[in-house]
């Protein structure tokens, strides 16, 4: 990438866990994809990036949770007005509670900055009366990413009960896409149907500009306490919905390793452990667009499905054996070079 986009706050050295993440996918996958509406084989759910390492060859839990977790998501940037017609996760969150792991969305303003939605999370989180040894993995996609690292600073007593954090199409480092983005679209969203769009602070756009969010790194540190991954999604054009390809074609002047949404380093929590680098667009791999509406998977989402239900279960028990103290890790170069 040009100088003037380069990944300030991604570069460094991150936990290289991509190899290990793909034993993990690959035996849910194995396991269980069947059972799914969207199956698709393990090697055509991830980008083989160059210098992915090899997997551990661990054998790969399948059973019951073995760790008092809660699993909460946090969605993205109108998740309340698109509510009535899709929620991200939605089933997959149910299928994690067929294997025993407690889970909750947590419910954001969609239409709200990312410092109003943090005081939401941390009400939400003491409104849950978290167990002594029950431990929180918050679940960020898209801009419910951006939420949650402004969470942690900002509540440190509840971010203490929080043991890991994933990113997955995660708006990290922002959108290039949301510089010119005008404000006044916010309250288009409210005319969606069944949805319940809270006005809030309007200031969801601002969160999610790229400079907006390299100024917030430049002045806050994560706590260290807490474990982070990231998940970034990319796809070649053919593999990118048709309503996301002006967001595509205006990214790929920069770099074509994008979602229709994100450049794939933007994605990036700095200092993570990378768990993957999914083949898909930025809606596919957590939004079931296509099993609720055939119109918009028609018109505007036509390369929606994926198997949500095993990528979801493939993270959860990637972290969950990494707070087991079971994992062997492997540390790579910067994620540029790991994505080439």
């Amino acid at each position: 990438p040009p100088p003037l986009v380069s990944p300030t706050t991604t570069a460094g050295r991150l936990e290289d866990e991509r190899g290990r993440f793909r034993d993990i996918l690959c035996a849910v996958n194995d396991a269980r994809g069947d059972a799914f509406l969207d199956r698709r084989p393990c090697a055509d759910m991830l980008v083989r990036a160059d210098g992915e390492p090899a997997g551990t060859g661990q054998p790969v839990h399948l059973g019951t949770a073995r760790k008092k977790l809660r699993v909460a998501t946090v969605s993205g940037l109108g998740a309340d007005c698109f509510a009535g017609l899709v929620r991200p996760f939605e089933t997959g969150l149910k299928h994690l509670q067929t294997l025993g792991y407690r889970t909750a969305e947590i419910p954001i303003r969609g239409l709200g900055s990312s410092t109003y939605n943090a005081s939401i999370i941390s009400d939400t989180l003491v409104s849950m009366n978290l167990e002594p040894d029950e431990q929180v993995v918050l679940i960020g996609y898209s801009k419910g990413i951006a939420d949650v690292l402004e969470f942690l600073p900002m509540y440190p007593e509840m971010a203490g009960k929080v043991a890991a954090v994933i990113s997955i199409s995660g708006a990290v480092s922002g959108t290039l896409l949301a510089e010119g983005a005008p404000e006044f679209m916010l309250p288009v969203m409210k005319l969606f149907p069944n949805g319940q769009c809270y006005s809030a602070d309007l200031g969801a756009v601002e969160s999610l500009r790229r400079s907006v969010r390299l100024r917030w790194f430049a002045t806050h540190t994560l706590p260290k306490s807490v474990q982070y991954y990231s998940v970034a999604t990319y796809a070649e054009r053919e593999n990118i919905s048709s309503f996301l390809h002006a967001g595509y074609d205006e990214l790929s002047r920069i770099d074509p390793r994008n979602d229709g949404k994100m450049l794939y380093y933007d994605q990036i929590i700095p200092g993570s452990r990378l768990m993957a680098f999914v083949n898909s667009d930025h809606w596919a791999a957590a939004v079931p667009i296509s099993h609720h509406n055939r119109l918009l998977e028609t018109f505007i989402a036509d390369k929606n499905p994926f198997p949500r239900e095993v990528l979801l279960e493939a993270m959860v028990r990637h972290v969950e054996e990494n707070l087991l103290d079971e994992p062997l890790l492997v540390t790579s170069d910067e994620t540029r070079t790991a994505a080439r």
